[in-house]
This record gives structure tokens, C-alpha cells and sequence, in this order.
């Protein structure tokens, strides 16, 4: 019988030590810490620690390491009221003809009609309306700026890169150190930050051992990152994100000889949303997807995972309990505390191979 807390929200609170929160990315990026999760029918004892360089070992000739190529923006832009008073946007999505959705601060005093300008140009901004759905404001840029390629050129000039609040150190190496290695397309307001482990040489390393690349693209919106306060969590929504699964993805998935493993839980969601828009059949996709992970869900794509350790009561805390159980993963979590791993976005990271899968999770033959 399945366990009702796991449907539960506040079964997935843990407490995380102020200073466990990693403030700086782990050098070279493959030197992070790695727990790696021991198989379903072992004990916790069976965990082993090393590094993401360990991967060379955990994963074989065959395996697919799926990973998301989205680029993150400079989103985070110096504006200026046209009372002189200086605010910040973050530069969320387009609506059409150089529309942006963006967040606001101090959003209450930036009403539709308010002219900006970007802080230290002769660049002018007006807001058009609000957004109530994510509280934020539909923002008039250059009509040239219509789509993540052509505002980047904007933001790269005038934007910041936009950390999570929780990093209170801002470096100018944060511009490339935020981005992993193999970021193509821009779109993102935030890392997938399982990726930024990867460096070139274990990139290359793993590529000499036999083990293929694919690519996704989910750009990361702040929706990913929204607390969940749904407490009974079979009522629980979670926002749409746009998600590219292409054909030449779903063919090499189809044809891998050995292990599908997604690195960070954005190649989750957009496999396994891909997969339940064609009935549970894995189909190229570009679109929308909405997608609940949690407890009780049967993977179709997946069959391992590379991910960092994420906040307390968050969505994504749920998918990785859906792979290897509740207790199990919030118990890893507490002997990583102990062995002082760094969580979060420039923090360490956790390997789950197949055999630590539960078996009622898995589809896979």
C-alpha cells in the first residue's frame, strides 16, 4: 500500500544548514562531490561518495546521457523610473512584436503607462499591463527584440546574469560559470544546473568510452523554482513549460543499446511529458507540457538520473522521490548534510542509476 505522506507536502520539508546553501560553483566542474545511490534492494550503507569525475566509471559503453542545451540570458536588467528612481525587471518570456513578460522590483511601483529606461542608456521601456497570473508586467522593449535571439544582444550588453537569491556572491565569472558547456540555444532564466558538472574533459572522456550525447531544450522559467503550497498533493498544478524533443532524440533513445539517463530533472520532465502527450509512447514534440512527478508515477524514458540536491517542499524534490522513494531520498539527504555536501544550484550532485529505481516506478524492461 502506498504511503499517503508521500502525497503529502509537508513530508518533504527537511532543515538545510545556512552555510550547506554553495555560494560558488566547485573547480574544475567535475571535481563537485557525488553521492551515488546504492540499488533499490540495499541499505543506506551501501552508498558510496566520490566525485562527478566517477561518472567515467558508473557509466558503460551503450549508456545515453540526455542533456538540456538551453542557454541562460542575462535577464536581470538596471532600470530607471521616470521619477529617477532605479528598479530591476527580470526578463521572463515574449508575448509578440517586443513584448516581454518580466518581474518586477519593487513591482508596485511600476504601473501600466510607466516609462523605463535601461539604467546608463537613452534606451526607453514602457509597461504596458499586468500579468496576473505570475504578478509580473508586460514590458514594451525595441520591437526588434522579439525572441530570445535577438534580446540577447540587448541583455548581453546591458543584463546580469540572474543567480537564485539564495547565492550572495556576484562574480563576472558567473557569466560562463552558469551556463554549462554545451549551452546553444538562449531562452533560459535559469541553469540546469545538474549539466554544469560537465566539463569537456569528462564530456570528451565519456564520449571515448562509447557514451552518446542527445540534446533537449526546456528553457528554465522561474515557475520551476515557485514554492509548491498545495498541500494535498493529488490536487497539485504546476505550470507549463515549453519543451523541444526532436526526432533525432527520439531515434537515438530508440536505438540505445543500453541506459537512458537524464542529466537534471528538466530532461525528466520534457522526456517523460513528451512521452505522456503520445500516451505513454516517447514522439517528437515541440509545445507546451504540463507534468506531475510525484510518488506513484511510472517512468517511460528515464532509467537514471543525474541531479544536484534541491530545496525543501519543491516540485522537484517529488520527482527524484518518485524515482527512488520518499523516506529513502530524504534520509540520503540527511547523510549528505552530515557529510557536508553543498546543495543547491552551484552545490554537489547525486547519481541514480537504473538498479536504485524502484521497481514499481519503472516501465522498463
Amino acid at each position: 500500500m502506498p504511503d499517503p505522506r508521500d502525497l503529502q507536502l509537508s513530508s518533504y520539508d527537511y532543515r538545510l544548514p545556512q552555510e550547506r546553501i554553495a555560494q560558488a560553483p566547485a573547480e574544475p566542474r567535475h571535481s563537485a562531490r557525488l553521492l551515488m545511490v546504492p540499488q533499490a534492494t540495499q541499505g543506506l550503507d551501501e552508498a558510496r561518495h566520490g566525485t562527478v569525475w566517477d561518472l567515467l566509471e558508473e557509466l558503460q559503453p551503450g549508456d545515453l546521457l540526455v542533456v538540456n542545451d538551453t542557454r541562460v540570458l542575462k535577464a536581470r536588467l538596471k532600470v530607471r523610473r521616470s521619477g529617477g528612481g532605479l528598479s530591476e525587471l527580470l526578463v521572463l518570456e515574449p508575448r509578440g512584436e517586443g513584448r516581454w513578460l518580466c518581474l518586477a522590483r519593487p513591482a508596485k511601483r511600476m504601473r501600466p503607462g510607466d516609462v523605463l529606461s535601461i539604467d546608463g542608456t537613452s534606451i526607453s521601456l514602457t509597461v504596458l499591463d499586468e500579468d496576473a497570473a505570475s504578478g509580473g508586467r508586460l514590458v514594451q522593449f525595441p520591437t526588434d527584440c522579439r525572441d530570445a535571439e535577438t534580446i540577447e544582444r540587448l541583455l548581453n550588453q546591458w543584463g546580469e546574469v540572474p543567480l537564485p537569491p539564495y547565492i550572495d556572491r556576484h562574480d563576472p565569472d558567473d557569466a560562463d560559470r552558469y551556463q554549462t558547456r554545451y549551452a546553444d540555444r538562449p531562452g533560459a532564466v535559469a541553469a540546469p544546473t545538474a549539466g554544469l558538472h560537465f566539463s569537456d574533459e569528462l564530456l570528451a572522456g565519456l564520449q571515448r568510452k562509447g557514451v552518446d550525447l542527445a540534446r533537449i531544450t526546456l528553457h528554465v522559467g522561474l515557475g520551476t523554482f515557485r514554492p509548491v503550497e498545495t498541500e494535498d498533493l493529488t490536487q497539485l498544478e504546476l505550470h507549463s513549460e515549453w519543451i523541444e524533443v526532436s526526432a533525432a532524440v527520439v531515434e537515438a533513445i530508440q536505438r540505445c543499446p543500453g541506459r537512458v539517463i537524464a542529466v537534471g530533472t528538466t530532461c525528466v520532465r520534457a522526456l517523460e511529458g513528451a512521452a505522456q502527450q503520445n500516451g505513454g509512447v516517447l514522439q517528437p514534440l515541440t509545445g507546451p507540457v504540463n507534468l506531475v512527478i510525484q510518488p506513484g508515477y511510472r517512468f517511460r524514458v528515464v532509467q537514471g538520473l543525474v541531479t544536484n540536491f534541491h530545496l525543501p517542499k519543491s516540485s522537484l524534490l517529488l520527482l527524484v522521490s518518485a524515482l527512488i522513494g520518499r523516506e529513502k531520498l530524504l534520509r540520503l539527504y540527511d547523510e549528505a548534510i552530515q557529510k557536508q555536501y553543498r546543495f543547491f544550484s552551484y552545490g554537489d550532485a547525486m547519481w541514480i542509476p537504473r538498479e536504485a529505481i524502484l521497481q514499481s516506478a519503472q516501465l522498463i524492461p
